[in-house]
């Protein structure tokens, strides 16, 4: 019996375009204004110091960590600090309303259908719990944050590791046959397997895969396997 819904975001609950298309580049493009007039902030300082002990930058040399930080960006490193600083330039976009989380419609209709029914729900992203957590609380379809029982990133480990889902489980507390995992990855499916999770493939567009594992076009189809 499943009484835990753990779910992946990108190409799950929302848009890989979304991610890619307004997510990164809303950061590359505020992230050095942003750095310039919150630098000495603690929060913001605090990681300057980290980007600048792995750079080699002086950390008083703003537009040097600034171009460090782009040159990150552009090459898709998953550092740490990029991530939190990317983090808190959302924060400010989200809550000025130039952002807004874009979740699927039928997702939303779904997680709050069955966290009525009971269902304890979390997410498990390789973005950062705090942009978890704009994503849901300043989406489309209002404010989804009080639906959730928690969060995890990469802190647990990486997703395609068997155990990064043994380490979500154990934090959880139930046994790893009473969750269901989902997610658009085939690889992150099989790591979730490998630790006795249960597991719905999300392939929204295309052709479905020719596989044994079960597959859904969308949250419909998921809560027909939960016998919804």
């Amino acid at each position: 019996m499943i009484r835990v819904i753990l779910t992946d975001i990108e190409g799950t609950t929302s848009s890989i375009a979304f991610v890619h298309d307004v997510l990164f580049p809303f950061a590359r493009d505020h992230l050095p204004d942003f750095i310039r007039e919150h630098r000495e902030a603690p929060e913001v300082s605090e990681q300057l110091a980290v980007v600048a002990g792995k750079s080699g930058v002086d950390l008083s040399d703003t537009e040097g960590l600034i171009s460090v930080l782009q040159g990150w960006i552009a090459e898709d490193r998953k550092e740490g600090s990029l991530k939190s600083l990317q983090g808190m330039v959302w924060a400010q976009g989200y809550r000025s309303g130039e952002l807004k989380g874009d979740i699927y419609p039928d997702a939303a209709e779904y997680l709050k259908r069955w966290h009525d029914q009971g269902l304890d729900l979390y997410v498990y992203s390789s973005g950062s719990v705090q942009a978890q957590k704009l994503i849901f609380g300043f989406s489309r379809e209002g404010d989804l944050t009080p639906l959730f029982s928690g969060y995890f990133d990469t802190g647990v480990g990486g997703k395609k590791e068997a155990q990064s889902y043994r380490n979500i489980v154990a934090e959880v507390g139930v046994a790893a046959a009473e969750v269901l995992f989902l997610s658009d990855v085939e690889a992150e499916l099989a790591a979730a397997e490998q630790s006795g999770l249960h597991t719905a493939w999300l392939v929204r567009e295309g052709d479905l895969p020719d596989t044994d594992r079960f597959v859904a076009r969308n949250f419909a189809e998921v809560d027909e396997y939960l016998g919804g």
